[in-house]
């Protein structure tokens, strides 16, 4: 499929809302998940208090990220591992690709990274006829599909069993199948070969330990601690906004992030590096791509900080009804969902990415699942106020128009109540609601709210009288 872009938004989210089998696939998925999480955390008695030390570690680490950033840096290096600075996507790739040369890498391998995806890795390193083999599962699966992720931590989360044993009978010449093991045992097979034969790793970071100089890569398949460990050389693309301050700080992330994303109690695989390791299991060499990419724009303002706090757990996705609706290509990001709304813009720009931050019931379910307490909703209204006193951003002049009249109507009561009484009417024709434009939009995919009946102010007169 053609990559979407967010500048496209409102007409990826029409598409999307017209296919029933990403709907399908995406309620089944997020359900699931939901309901994991609510066992998982049940069984936590501290978990708000977690949460709230999260939150405060993050704080407290994005609030002097540049020292906290350094220590990391020179802890690393003390231990062996080589760290490149890299100011954005261009750079991050380009010290990749040099490191790929370097050590004659010939066959590349990669486990998930969003911070790869971010910065196009896999198209830099194919003009050099180097780009790795996604590793993941679903990872894998998207990159025999020639599609982006649609989700942070289940990329495949749109396709169905049928259409995944389709695409491997098209691209692996298989027998046709819909039995998840067995398109499994193929995918291990084909992926063995890989491993076997690589020279170069590449993995994300989940966490870097500034203490230490340490970097955690979490997963649940075993392919990431086979592409860093097989390989004689590992490269680790890590946001810097990934540091923590100390050893001890893992605990409390390793009890959120796992039940705040799958619904685990612990992850299947959590590997540590230190620096490489010459003469044991590990790669020989450790290279560690600190990438900035824009993240250290947000640091000016204290509401928008606070987006660099995701740990990329996936919660606010499977909570939020918009995405549960049109799924993660819609939102034309690397980053979908209610964290790709507030993150996406603020990285590419309220000109490119300014429709994002209206993709939002404003329920507040992202708020509630977040495991670091990051208020989006706030966000939100905040990067809504941005675009709205953006010249760079178009408005049409229904939309001016609109809330002209709105704000005329609001700024009398008179004008109010005669308002409230025309919507009165206006809701017993059901033409009004199949004519008239935004109510069109809306009645077409979900229902209309009912005006009450009598006013509050209707109500009040009487109750005083």
């Amino acid at each position: 499929m053609s990559h979407l872009s967010s500048e496209t938004f409102e007409a990826n989210a029409r598409a999307a809302l017209g296919d029933a089998s990403l709907r399908g696939a995406l309620r089944r998925a997020t359900d699931l998940f939901a309901e994991r999480r609510a066992t998982a955390i049940a069984g936590v008695p501290d978990w708000e208090a977690l949460r709230e030390q999260a939150r405060a570690v993050k704080a407290e680490t994005l609030a002097r990220l540049d020292v906290h950033l350094e220590r990391f840096a020179e802890r690393a290096e003390a231990a062996g591992a080589r760290v490149h600075w890299a100011r954005d996507a261009a750079e991050a790739c380009a010290h990749v690709a040099a490191i790929a040369k370097s050590v004659g890498a010939k066959r590349l391998v990669k486990s998930k990274s969003m911070a790869t995806e971010e910065i196009g890795l896999n198209a830099a390193l194919a003009l050099d006829g180097s780009e790795p083999v996604e590793t993941d599962l679903g990872e894998w699966i998207i990159q025999l599909a020639g599609e982006t992720p649609s989700h942070i931590i289940v990329p495949a989360i749109h396709k169905t069993k049928a259409q995944i044993g389709a695409l491997f009978v098209d691209k692996l010449g298989i027998e046709p199948s819909v039995d998840a093991q067995e398109l499994a045992a193929h995918a291990r097979v084909r992926l063995r070969e890989h491993f076997a034969q690589a020279d170069l790793g590449i993995s994300g970071v989940n966490f870097g330990v500034a203490e230490t100089g340490t970097i955690l890569v979490l997963e649940n398949e075993g392919n990431a601690r086979m592409t860093t460990t097989l390989p004689r050389a590992h490269v680790a693309v890590m946001g810097i906004e990934k540091v923590i301050p100390r050893f001890a700080d893992l605990e409390v992330f390793l009890r959120l992030l796992p039940r705040s994303g799958t619904g685990q109690h612990l992850t299947s695989y959590q590997s540590l590096f230190t620096g490489p390791d010459p003469e044991g299991e590990g790669p020989r060499e450790l290279h560690i791509v600190l990438l900035d990419n824009g993240r250290s724009g947000l640091l000016r303002d204290e509401v928008t900080r606070q987006t660099l706090a995701c740990i990329r757990c996936g919660a606010c996705l499977n909570a939020c009804p918009v995405y549960q609706a049109i799924g993660g290509h819609a939102y034309g990001s690397v980053y979908p969902g209610p964290i790709g709304a507030i993150l996406t813009p603020q990285l590419a720009g309220v000109e490119k990415a300014g429709k994002l931050p209206f993709a939002s019931s404003l329920c507040g379910a992202c708020r509630d699942v977040c495991p670091v307490k990051i208020d989006i909703p706030k966000v939100l209204l905040e990067l809504r106020a941005r675009v709205v006193e953006s010249p760079s951003v178009p408005r049409s002049r229904a939309e001016r128009l609109t809330w002209r009249v709105w704000a005329w109507v609001t700024r009398s009561p008179g004008r109010f109540a005669l308002a409230g009484r025309l919507a009165r009417f206006g809701q017993r024709l059901p033409l009004v609601r199949r004519l008239v434009a935004p109510l069109a939009a809306w009645n077409s995919t979900r229902v209309l709210p009912e005006v009450a009946p009598r006013s509050f102010r209707a109500l009040w007169k009487e109750r005083e009288r």
